[in-house]
């Protein structure tokens, strides 16, 4: 197939457009003017350079394609100008996804996120976990980020209901080679093995290899129903963040913290950043938006991509080495 990505040159899209080009497919990769190509090179594919608010572009990339993956996106947990984001994430996917109807593409996948899926309230203890069928609505996307892929989720449902087809892909915490930035998730695991960590909290994730993402986008092309979401985990990767950090340090050999915080605390804290980073213009070290996360365990159920999609299920365990292992080679931290 022709395939078309954009964010071609970021952390899944990188991953994905190795995996399509791995199983013998043409690429055509959509990247800023100046986006670093260090991800992407060796591999045979047509590099475009573009913009997501430019259609022109999106327009004269898609022409004869057959798939479109859409993987660009602003991903931050703390911005100076929230502006930039809502443009990307929303805008640039009503872009995106409608040129690439113009163009016919025969499949349309969106990175969404996990954080567009509803989380059922916490009852007698017992933490629940979620899928693609939990009640959810804006009220519940409590930072710019999830709001604006909430927004842009609608946008494409939207399309969809139009008669495009598009499928969504909402990855969970998703960790492993190539986060160059690094993303928040791939933060975390950065900042523990370079000692910065001094405590933690009591929150909770669903681990995911990026590998098995970047296939479970490509299994979407070939399966998946259009109007459908997909959540890409992993069905044994609902960790404690205290299990993570403990695994990671058996792995590595690296000690990790013991103390954990309680939350009105950290949350104080984060407020005190936030209020420096507006004058500093600095991004926060305790971003708020990432305390807020934090207060609910994010355990997601991905049996819908497993059975319908055939999506890869990599141990937990071996993710985590793995991105540890990216880093050790990037000569970030040494182990």
């Amino acid at each position: 197939m022709r395939c078309f990505v954009t964010g071609a040159s970021g952390f899944i899209g990188s991953n994905l457009v190795h995996a399509l080009v791995a199983r013998g497919h043409q690429v055509r990769a959509l990247i800023r003017p100046h986006a670093s190509q260090d991800l992407l090179r060796g591999l045979e594919i047509d590099l475009v350079q573009g913009d997501l608010a430019d259609v022109r572009s999106l327009e004269a990339g898609l022409r004869g394609c057959d798939w479109c993956f859409h993987v660009a996106g602003c991903y931050s947990l703390w911005l100076a100008d929230y502006g930039v984001m809502f443009a990307t994430n929303v805008e640039g996917t009503r872009n995106v996804l409608t040129a690439a109807g113009s163009a016919r593409c025969r499949k349309i996948v969106y990175t969404s996120t996990v954080g567009c899926i509803g989380l059922p309230q916490t009852t007698n203890g017992s933490v629940p976990v979620a899928d693609e069928t939990t009640p959810v609505d804006e009220r519940q996307m409590t930072c710019p980020y999830k709001l604006s892929k909430w927004r842009a989720e609608q946008e494409a449902l939207a399309l969809a209901r139009y008669g495009l087809p598009v499928i969504i892909v909402n990855p969970s915490t998703t960790i492993g080679p190539r986060d160059t930035r690094p993303t928040p998730s791939g933060r975390v695991i950065l900042d523990a093995l370079q000692r910065r960590l001094p405590g933690y909290v009591d929150t909770g994730l669903n681990l995911v290899h990026v590998r098995d993402v970047a296939e479970g986008h490509i299994l979407a092309a070939e399966r998946g129903r259009p109007g459908e979401r997909y959540i890409l985990g992993n069905a044994q990767g609902n960790w404690s963040l205290k299990k993570v950090l403990s695994v990671l340090e058996s792995i590595t050999h690296i000690s990790q913290p013991k103390l954990r915080f309680p939350y009105p605390l950290v949350l104080a804290a984060a407020h005190l950043n936030e209020s420096l980073s507006r004058l500093t213009k600095r991004p926060p070290r305790i971003p708020l938006a990432g305390v807020r996360l934090a207060r609910h365990k994010m355990f997601f159920n991905p049996r819908k991509a497993i059975i319908e999609l055939g999506l890869p299920q990599t141990a937990p365990e071996q993710s985590i080495e793995d991105a540890a292992i990216w880093f050790r080679e990037q000569k970030l931290t040494s182990w």
